[in-house]
This record gives structure tokens, sequence and C-alpha cells, in this order.
């Protein structure tokens, strides 16, 4: 298995408050420097990315809206992966006074505790749309639309294959798309949960953890392969139940 590519969430994962710091923009440098793919693999809509972050061209591709938006920069290219949001739902939130409500082309996005307000506007309207979590953070979104689905729909752009990629991230929302990549990284700041389901967990938090990462990659990919391999080894040792 070769590790020709690294897909990374941005916040708290990539950035820190929002910034990515520049020995963590150096690192990214180092990665494109070895020819491999740079994927960004976020929640944030794609003008508020591009608002905080000024190198959103280092990266091959960007999957915004936590997967329904496909972003190529050296195209220029966006691409929907998911329809707009119902106008009768954004009306519902409205008028339940949901707030801070951010409104993008397919995702719908506010903060805890609006969750069951969200939940009610959902089930008023008879929607089958699906809530996903991001630490403080609630996602409105399309069936079957998620990180895992975006990834794809970027790996499938760039002509990569999922199992020579390794994703990086440190909330809920993370799980699909990390268990779609070849190996899977948690950075020290993630969720509990993550961490237990990642091949690795990364020496660091943040930015550090996911300088870490791309050092092991650049420097020794092998022992990121063990990982996996050892929590393979693992699971099918594991007594049946």
């Amino acid at each position: 298995m070769q590790l020709s590519a690294l897909a990374t969430d941005y916040d708290s994962t990539l950035a820190s408050e929002g910034v990515v710091l520049p020995a963590t923009l150096d690192a990214l440098l180092r990665l494109k420097a070895s020819g491999r793919k740079l994927l960004m693999v976020t929640g944030r809509e794609l003008p508020d990315l591009r608002r905080v972050f000024d190198h959103i061209a280092l990266f091959d591709a960007v999957v915004a809206e936590n997967g329904a938006l496909l972003y190529l920069p050296s195209r220029d290219e966006t691409q929907p992966l998911a329809p707009p949001p119902p106008p009768a739902f954004i009306a519902e939130l409205r008028r339940r006074r949901v707030e801070p409500l951010s409104i993008g082309r397919s995702i719908v996005a506010t903060v805890t505790p609006h969750e069951e307000d969200v939940l009610e506007a959902i089930q008023a309207l008879g929607l089958e749309w699906q809530m996903i979590f991001n630490k403080g953070s609630v996602m409105c979104l399309p069936p079957g639309v998620n990180k895992a689905s975006g990834l794809a729909a970027a790996l499938k752009a760039l002509g990569l294959a999922a199992e020579n990629v390794i994703g990086v991230g440190d909330a809920e929302n993370d799980h699909a798309f990390l268990a779609a990549c070849g190996v899977s990284a948690a950075v020290g700041n993630a969720l509990a949960s993550l961490k237990a389901a990642a091949d690795v967990v990364t020496e660091g938090d943040e930015g550090a953890g996911v300088t870490w990462l791309i050092d092991r990659l650049l420097t020794a990919p092998d022992i990121l392969k063990k990982a996996t391999e050892n929590t393979e080894s693992t699971e099918n040792s594991a007594p049946m139940a």
C-alpha cells in the first residue's frame, strides 16, 4: 500500500482557532514537494474557508460543506454534490429564531442547543434530511451526504484510490471520512471515540499533530502502514461473541 495522498480536516485539525500556523504550512509544502496529493475535507463553506485560509491553492481538491461541495483549485472549478436546502426549511428555522444560522449551497448549519429546533423543523415539514454534529456545531444535509461521500467524489476527480490516502481529523463528523481512507489518523486533541477508531493517534494537537503525521509520512511511511496492520490483526483476533 503506497500512501500517495493526505486528506485533512480543517478546524481543530489543520488549523488552530481557524488559523494554520507557519510550521504546519511548511509541512504541507514539504508534502507537496514529495509529489503527494493534498486534499481538504471540511464542514466549512467555501467562501468562509477562502476568508480564513490564503493557501487553498496548495490543495489538489477541497471537499467543503461536509461533503456537499467539491472544489478543484487548479481549475477554479466547483461541483455541487448535493441539492440546495428546501426554502421552506430555511423559512421554518428562521420562524423558530434559530441563530446563528448559516446557509451554504447545500449545508444548513447552526450550533447546539438548537438541534431540537432543527429536528422539529425537519419533522414538521416531512423532510428526509439528516443532522451531523461537529462538537458544538450542528450541520443539516440531505441523506447520504457526508465527508466520506465528498471524499469519494474528490478521489474520482483526481484519479486516486482510497486505499492510498491517509486521512486525519478530530470530531464526530470525521468518522465516516476516516473509515474510508487506507490509513486513518486522529490528532491528539480529537474526541476519544475518534482516537479509539483511528489507526494512528498523533503526537501533538491540531496543526502540530498534522505536522507530526506529515513528518512520519515523509520519513517513515512504513510505520504508518504497520499501524494499520496491527489494527487489522487485533480485530481479526478478537473473540467471537
